[in-house]
């Protein structure tokens, strides 16, 4: 399992604020969130709606009896109103599904009155169900906006289900690390998917608003079950996500400082590798130390931690995405890999040595980026280009022309997130490394001298 840890009561009474119901319903996700909701308290003939946190804090712990993905009850009426996804219907008729399809959709309010057990999954069948939808990753027939629509509806219903029977065992921390896995990759692969700006940047919101929930609610059930100092085989490389969605100062992750965050870990946790990783970046990144930055990240990230950080690495084929974002009001401010590359060819320019060009070569193996993509870049900066004597690419140093990039600029880099398109790594978790991590070279700098590669040697950049 996770650890060695007694086996828990999965009706065992436990706080319950940490498995808040998310605040907005996938059927309207891209309509506006502001609507005014009905005073059913003066409706004589109506039952009572309560939001899901308040129903879990007033009533009693329910233990389902539902053995189904969907109840028949919700299955039936869904069919009868032609509400059924497309990986739900029998044969591809809209109006039939099965129970081996169905899978139960999340509801915002519930009735007190309509709240019974035959409802409500068991922690079994919820297991097989999160399962199930893990599995439809691997379809490859649909896009993965509506594959990612499907799941992300279906993945807070599961919660839902686990709140109200207030479960709050080994077996739900998988679940719920199983889910983060679901939103983290969802991040990588929303950027790369072709549809409406307007609609793509809502989506991704809307994934980073219930990445950081399940992360909140995943870092609960770890103090929950907590027993002495034990840690959870995964704990610290999900606690580490935390300090990763804090790179830029107007971070808005969760809210809580991270000073604050840090004083409540416990000391294996800060001292373990992953959490080391994430304070480096950060530390790296905040101080613009692009080239630590950028091979700390090559040589030490993990799958997850890739896609956290993808947006400050990869090259910005997906800058006017992030314009958009901004434009919208969903972030206050964005720096992308470009920014971040600019900064760097920024420094060499004004630092190199004028007399001696540096090589385009080695640059890109510092910035990560193709070599014919940064000689684009770099003259995107304002800055030329020449060659040696033997015909390699330079970069010729206190050139005065700089200026950062306007967006849009595209290129390719190498492939940093390869092991995130197997949709096994999303279900099971990847093993550390791409490609360009087994190519590491060695540093030096010398005074008044551009930085030159020493490939003798080998480094872990640290």
């Amino acid at each position: 399992m996770i650890r060695n840890h007694p086996s828990q009561n999965p009706n065992a009474s436990a706080t319950s604020s940490s498995f808040s119901s998310p605040s907005s319903n996938s059927d309207s996700r891209h309509r506006n969130h502001a609507t005014t909701q009905p005073n059913w308290n003066r409706i004589s003939n109506r039952p009572q709606r309560v939001p899901l946190e308040e129903l879990v804090a007033t009533t009693q712990s329910i233990v389902g009896t539902c053995p189904f993905m969907c109840p028949e009850k919700e299955r039936s009426q869904r069919e009868r109103l032609r509400d059924l996804a497309v990986f739900e219907r029998l044969d591809g008729n809209p109006m039939k599904s099965s129970s081996s399809l169905a899978v139960k959709k999340f509801c915002r309010t519930i009735s007190v009155k309509e709240v019974h057990a035959s409802d409500i999954r068991p922690l079994s069948v919820l297991e097989d169900t999160l399962d199930y939808l893990m599995k439809l990753l691997d379809s490859s027939d649909r896009s993965f906006l509506v594959l990612h629509d499907f799941i992300f509806d279906r993945t807070r219903s599961i919660r839902q289900d686990l709140s109200m029977q207030i479960i709050n065992n080994d077996q739900v921390i998988c679940m719920y690390e199983k889910m983060v896995r679901f939103h983290v990759t969802s991040n990588h692969k929303l950027r790369r998917c072709e549809d409406d700006t307007t609609i793509l940047s809502s989506i991704h919101h809307l994934n980073m608003e219930q990445l950081t929930k399940c992360l909140a609610s995943l870092y609960n059930l770890y103090d929950i079950n907590r027993t002495s100092d034990s840690v959870f085989d995964n704990e610290a490389e999900f606690r580490s996500l935390y300090v990763l969605l804090h790179l830029e100062t107007h971070s808005h992750s969760t809210g809580e400082s991270l000073s604050s965050w840090f004083s409540r870990l416990s000391s294996s946790i800060i001292c373990s590798k992953e959490m080391c990783f994430a304070r480096r970046v950060l530390r790296f990144f905040r101080m613009g130390n692009f080239w630590r930055f950028f091979h700390t990240v090559a040589s030490e990230a993990t799958n997850l931690q890739l896609c956290i950080i993808e947006p400050y690495i990869m090259e910005p084929e997906y800058i006017c995405f992030l314009d958009k974002v901004i434009q919208n009001g969903l972030v206050e401010s964005c720096i992308t890999g470009a920014e971040v590359r600019a900064l760097a060819v920024a420094c060499i320019n004004s630092s190199g040595y004028k007399l001696h060009p540096y090589p385009l070569t080695l640059l890109s193996k510092i910035l990560m980026i193709e070599e014919l993509n940064l000689e684009s870049f770099c003259n995107a900066c304002g800055l030329h280009t020449s060659q040696d004597d033997m015909g390699n690419k330079v970069l010729p140093t206190k050139q005065t022309g700089f200026s950062h990039p306007k967006g849009g600029f595209q290129c390719n880099v190498f492939q940093w997130l390869e092991l995130v398109e197997n949709p096994q790594n999303i279900r099971n978790g990847a093993a550390r490394g791409c490609k360009f991590h087994k190519a590491q070279v060695g540093i030096k700098c010398r005074m008044n001298t551009s930085p030159t590669i020493d490939f003798t040697k080998q480094s872990s950049w640290q």
